[in-house]
């Protein structure tokens, strides 16, 4: 079955790594490497099954290959997941023995924090490995990359606007912001600058209040946020919120937010089409993280940074381009980017050299 599942999803290689003494139940998974060495995150969680962590970690690394191919980035897709709850399990036996499976695969999965795990988890994992990226910013790394996924989903914003309404001015319009996290509370930040309406919800009511208090915006239920007038909805963090159920109660024109898998299925996106409402596709507009964190591989610098998420204006206008020249959902027209970059590229056969990791500017050692 597991041969099955990666004939499927077309991955090259996944590695299954157990450490008794440490308490590691890992799994990395290197979907494609035609760009580059595969990056993406470790995320640790109490999956209620090894198959369900394996088909969670292939699906995830699947998805990097396409983020990073639409970012431009070159860099291939992968991704880790460590199975045990992260209130409870974690050790520094237990990344350090992590780290050394990432170094055994010699750079080519290079890993960063998900879902589950912090800096210090990392730093512990970089005492073993120097492919690893979102290190501290003593070490020489990026740091928290919040502020720049935040920062470049309102240039994928920007642009999805343009294509809906003619223009850019985001102030003119009104948003339903769903989650307030770190990335979700930078990103409603960054709309309260330019003169919006903002409506918010979150499970953590002490967030919804700073948002109110901080950034005025308007508080309502957390399943009312659907059934909200606004132009825009813009989910920031649980992933699947465009479902059968919530579909109907839409009266949003358009949906861009930088939550991942936000599509329950393909037929929801095509649904979506069929309505009129623009779907701006999830791993384009929430790249900015992935963009920053790969910086670090020839040498982090902020202001390359800042230019870089500035691309994902660009990004999401060739997206919208490809979907009116072939007739397709905005969904498939961002897969179809990604596809056509990694075939075009794949048949140029760079030197291996031009994506080897280099790390300039880092210090490894104790944190």
């Amino acid at each position: 079955m597991i041969f099955e599942q990666l004939d499927t999803f077309g991955h090259e290689q996944v590695v299954f790594c157990h450490n008794k003494d440490a308490g590691l139940k890992a799994i990395i998974a290197i979907h494609n490497t035609v760009l580059g060495p595969a990056l993406g995150g470790t995320r640790m969680w109490p999956y209620k099954s090894e198959a369900e962590a394996l088909n969670d970690v292939l699906r995830l690394s699947r998805g990097m290959t396409y983020k990073n191919a639409v970012a431009g980035l070159d860099i291939g897709g992968g991704k880790a997941v460590i199975i045990g709850d992260p209130s409870t399990d974690k050790s520094e036996a237990l990344f350090r023995a992590f780290g050394q499976f990432v170094q055994s695969l010699g750079g080519r999965y290079i890993t960063a924090e998900d879902v589950g795990i912090d800096v210090n988890d990392m730093e512990l994992v970089y005492r073993e490995t120097e492919y690893v990226t979102g290190v501290h910013q003593v070490h020489g790394g990026s740091g928290d990359p919040s502020p720049f996924t935040a920062y470049g989903a309102l240039q994928g914003l920007m642009a999805t606007l343009n294509k809906k309404f003619g223009d850019e001015e985001l102030g003119k319009y009104s948003y339903a912001v769903q989650g307030l996290g770190h990335v979700g509370m930078e990103y409603v930040k960054l709309l309260k600058e330019r003169g919006a309406k903002i409506f918010v919800t979150d499970i953590n009511k002490t967030l919804v209040d700073k948002a109110v208090s901080e950034y005025g915006a308007e508080a309502v239920g957390t399943d009312e946020i659907y059934d909200v007038n606004a132009d825009v909805y813009s989910p920031c963090a649980l992933g699947g919120t465009l479902n059968e159920q919530t579909l109907p109660r839409f009266k949003f024109k358009i949906i861009c937010g930088p939550a991942n898998n936000q599509l329950t299925t393909n037929a929801i996106g095509d649904e979506l089409e069929k309505r009129g409402i623009l779907y701006a596709p999830d791993y384009a507009v929430n790249a900015g993280g992935v963009m920053n964190v790969a910086l670090e591989i020839t040498g982090y610098n902020r202001e390359r940074a800042m230019r870089m998420m500035r691309t994902i204006y660009h990004n999401l206008a060739r997206i919208y381009e490809i979907s009116d020249r072939d007739g397709i959902p905005t969904y498939k027209a961002a897969d179809r980017m990604a596809e056509e970059r990694i075939a075009v590229m794949g048949k140029l056969k760079l030197p291996l050299g031009r994506t080897t990791p280099r790390f300039q500017g880092r210090i490894r050692g104790g944190a």
